[in-house]
């Protein structure tokens, strides 16, 4: 491929190239957009250009984050725990997102498009958490504007630098081949790394939904720690009896309990993520018999259908 087939190609589909990058990318693709916009804006002879390219990029960024914030506003934590699943750390995904949204506000949706991962997950919290759509547009316009401008700019200034990373490009194109494949097949090696240490801490006993009916028949609730998010909470019901806490507080939840008495982690995580984390850190801590409930919050839903005193509705 030639320097010059590829500058021809942006500059007659810069705009139509930076919407489409910046629609997929939010969408949740692991597409990036800043390369695609800052290499458009290096090709930009006028201001006029890189005002076109920025309503390009807010464009697709607000068509994205508006179908991801109507999913939430429908179909509240489902949608989330969706986007969970592709999360690098699917145990404190969601309840990050929401403590950021909580803590931050309408800023969240602002300074959001700058963290990885947050600006995709954002938008359907911000529909779960009923946030007004003016609002959320006019703070999501904003993110998109700082986010796209920044990056547009950074593009325009630096032309000669970008102009002579093409030339190098052209000249070492298999060798910068060569290293982009290492770099992925690190990334998947990676991946699969993390996947098999979670399935190593993930091995450990759980608690069934079958052994605590078998339970309620003989005895009391054990311990419950509920690691869900309190909006969630609000939404779908509390455990009666249950301490509410965040993975990384676990130890100040149960430090007034013997450690030789049951404790169940609940989460509504994928693959039970946070509730893993949270009995290994208790047995760390001590505790002798912690165990994460199988199948998480969905689970205990199924269960209390049969026994309706374990959930109580908000």
């Amino acid at each position: 491929m030639q320097q010059g087939w590829l500058t021809d190609f942006f500059r007659q589909n810069d705009s139509l190239m930076v919407f489409v990058n910046v629609l997929l990318q939010q969408l949740g693709l692991p597409v990036p957009a800043v390369p695609t916009m800052m290499f458009n804006a290096s090709q930009a002879t006028q201001s006029g250009q890189l005002l076109v390219l920025l309503m390009a990029a807010v464009g697709a960024s607000l068509i994205a984050d508006l179908i991801w914030y109507q999913a939430g506003k429908k179909f509240g934590y489902s949608v989330l725990k969706f986007l969970c699943k592709m999360s690098i750390n699917p145990g404190s995904c969601v309840n990050q997102t929401e403590a950021r949204f909580l803590r931050w506000g309408v800023w969240s949706l602002v300074v959001g498009k700058f963290i990885p991962g947050f600006s995709t997950v954002a938008p359907p919290v911000a529909g779960a958490l009923g946030m007004p759509r003016t609002s959320f547009m006019l703070a999501s316009a904003a993110g998109a504007a700082l986010w796209a401008g920044l990056a547009l700019l950074a593009g325009f200034a630096l032309q000669a630098q970008i102009e002579a990373g093409l030339v190098f490009l052209s000249a070492q194109g298999i060798r910068i081949a060569v290293i982009f494949i290492a770099l992925v097949l690190s990334w998947l090696v990676w991946k699969f790394w993390q996947k098999k240490r979670f399935e190593k801490l993930a091995s450990i006993p759980h608690f069934s939904a079958t052994e605590m009916s078998d339970t309620l028949k003989t005895s009391a609730l054990p311990h419950i720690i509920d690691l869900r998010s309190p909006a969630l909470i609000a939404e779908t019901g509390t455990i009666p009896h249950a301490m509410v806490s965040e993975v990384k507080q676990v130890g100040d939840a149960a430090k007034h309990w013997s450690q030789n008495e049951m404790i169940i982690t609940i989460c509504a995580c994928p693959g039970d993520a946070g509730a893993v984390h949270a009995a290994h850190t208790l047995r760390q801590l001590g505790f002798k018999d912690v165990r994460p409930f199988s199948g998480g919050f969905d689970a205990w839903q199924e269960l209390s259908a049969q026994h309706p005193h374990l959930l109580v509705k908000a």
